[in-house]
């Protein structure tokens, strides 16, 4: 249990960008002091902003923890073990339905409710698929602490047909040098 194999690397949606764009361009609008920097933020800023911020955005899956980094100039990384995630729950909004996004939201175990979730993903594409990655991910390591036994990576039964195979080609190239030498 000791190794640490990536599972899944989380995909983000392109519509992420215009809605980030948006959404603070929204902010912007209702607050007195962002109306100036509304202009600045429309003429190209913004757009340049919210694509550094999404070229940013990494989300992987391993068989013990959930990694989630963002920010280009302020970064966050945060990593969360499997066996503290308590939760994984949905959370959508107008404007989020409007750009087919939603936001998967991460609970862990001693999550107090002053501090909201301790991780929210927004724009994961497909992101019914990635909880379900992550709750069959948590639930096959606490399986396998309880047992003892490491859980069987999926595809190694043809990794060790592959490997047996490159073994069976080197035993006939080490003969071959055998009888040519």
């Amino acid at each position: 249990m000791a190794d640490e194999r990536p599972l899944f690397e989380a995909q983000f949606n392109p519509r992420l960008q215009r809605y980030l764009f948006l959404s603070l361009a929204l902010l912007l609008l209702v607050t007195v002091l962002g109306i100036p920097l509304l202009l600045v933020w429309l003429l190209g800023w913004g757009q340049w902003v919210t694509r550094l911020y999404y070229q940013s955005l990494t989300c992987s899956l391993t068989t013990r923890h959930l990694r989630f980094s963002k920010g280009h100039y302020f970064k966050t990384e945060k990593t969360i073990p499997l066996e503290n995630i308590q939760d994984l729950t949905f959370i959508d909004n107008p404007l989020l339905k409007w750009f087919d996004l939603r936001i998967l939201k991460v609970e862990t175990a001693g999550n107090s409710a002053q501090t909201g979730a301790d991780m929210k993903l927004v724009g994961i594409v497909d992101a019914a698929e990635f909880k379900e990655k992550v709750m069959r991910a948590r639930d096959d390591f606490q399986e396998a602490r309880m047992t003892g036994v490491a859980p069987k990576p999926e595809g190694d039964d043809n990794t060790l047909t592959v490997l047996r195979d490159i073994h069976a080609v080197l035993q006939g190239l080490r003969e071959d040098l055998k009888t040519n030498s």
